[in-house]
């Protein structure tokens, strides 16, 4: 495991896997809940700065799809996926660590954009039941990922955390595998019109188009739900004494059994445009009391905050998979049917920002205590209110989940 200058061995594979882990070889006098300030500061600033290179990810992504094969995009990003995860096993300076995790933030936004637009090619009114199935499965992968990352944390060696990047670098390997033997979907830029056909009301270029630009502002601020298991719940969980420092990954296996259970059935009350805005109401009602519950667990002993962090990790969970299902569709059904690649890619753009500036809020939230939570989950719950009213008039016409009908179709 290579080392950090001031990241030991165990807070570096903190940083990769989503917890706490036991002191490593070269950590003198270390134990497991010695997260100090500085510590938290720099795994906030690697995670930002990969965030903020991931921005460009999703719009690259996006503009690639439109002008070649997306299958074959889709393979060059997951290898170099792989490629980033592998550069993870021999990095050793603080600088060289940034620029792995940078090029994994790259390709993990990418890949985020194009597995969603090949769902909307493929799958046309129905997309968002087959991103419900795809997330199942991602998320039962994620579940056996967090029981290996347990017993890494609990064997607490550096071989462990060095079997567990390896581990990631294959499953991006066989990703790209797999996906060569996908089809490659018809691209609906090839749509049959006439001279007949009206023509389109609705702008082709994401950044004139003020509706969507408003809509993905919004999304910035909803798409911190992907960061709280992530990065919100292990930091503040090695902030807190009190915690038990395994808890982080019990909690996101607790997250991807819930996600595998509900996250089809739930996708159901989302299948129409008007269904998924409706959406946007239970949504705001999950953020608040998952930040009021995080708030709650700074109070009293280890018992009671792991009591809260639990009930906390459940609203948050809910959160995210009802904001999955009305991100899937929204971002569909206010882009065009020529310029999907082009939205979808600024639609991208929220959750790499998020992922940039996200992990600044969080060390900035842990710094106020129990009120920055509160703070955190109504802020989110509003965004909803908030999105729903700037999504309105754009969805008021027919439905815009039909699809068109494509040169390949015929």
């Amino acid at each position: 495991m290579a080392t950090v200058p001031g990241l030991t061995p165990s807070s570096s594979a903190s940083r990769r896997t989503g917890g706490s882990a036991a002191p490593g070889p070269n950590t003198p006098s270390a134990t497991p809940c010695s997260t100090d300030a500085a510590t938290v500061a720099r795994i906030g600033t690697l995670a930002a700065v990969a965030g903020a290179i991931g921005i460009a990810g999703a719009r690259i992504g996006g503009r690639l799809a439109d002008r070649f094969p997306l299958t074959r995009v889709l393979i060059a990003v997951q290898l170099l996926r792989a490629l980033a995860s592998s550069a993870l096993l021999v990095t050793d300076p603080y600088v060289l660590l940034l620029v792995s995790a940078s090029l994994g933030g790259l390709g993990d936004r990418a890949a985020s954009v194009l597995t969603k637009l090949y769902a909307t090619r493929v799958a046309g009114p129905d997309r968002v039941r087959y991103q419900a199935v795809h997330r199942t499965l991602a998320n039962a992968g994620w579940a056996i990922g967090g029981l290996a990352v347990a017993a890494a944390l609990a064997l607490g060696s550096t071989a462990a955390y060095q079997w567990l990047l390896a581990g990631d670098a294959l499953s991006f390997v066989a990703a790209a595998l797999l996906t060569v033997r996908c089809g490659e979907p018809p691209s609906t830029r090839r749509t049959v019109a006439t001279s007949k056909d009206p023509s389109p009301t609705k702008p082709t270029n994401p950044w004139r188009d003020r509706t969507y630009l408003a809509y993905v502002a919004t999304e910035t601020v909803l798409f911190r739900d992907d960061a709280v298991f992530k990065v919100d719940l292990p930091l503040w969980i090695a902030h807190a004494s009190d915690v038990p420092q395994g808890l982080a990954p019990l909690l996101l296996v607790l997250n991807n059994v819930m996600v595998v259970a509900l996250q089809v059935p739930l996708a159901r009350f989302g299948a129409t445009t008007a269904a998924a805005r409706k959406l946007l109401i239970p949504l705001s009602a999950a953020f608040a009391p998952g930040g009021a519950t995080m708030a709650l667990s700074a109070a009293g002993g280890a018992v009671s905050a792991t009591l809260f962090l639990t009930a906390s990790a459940c609203a948050f969970t809910l959160a995210e998979m009802l904001h999955a299902t009305v991100s899937w569709e929204l971002s569909v059904a206010l882009a065009p049917d020529t310029a999907q690649g082009a939205y979808l890619g600024v639609h991208g753009l929220a959750q790499s920002a998020q992922r940039s500036g996200g992990p600044l809020a969080v060390t900035a939230a842990i710094s106020a205590g129990p009120v920055g939570w509160a703070y955190f989950g109504t802020a989110i719950a509003l965004t909803c209110m908030i999105q729903r009213r700037v999504v309105r008039d754009r969805l008021t016409g027919p439905s815009l989940s039909v699809p068109s009908i494509t040169v390949s179709e015929h």
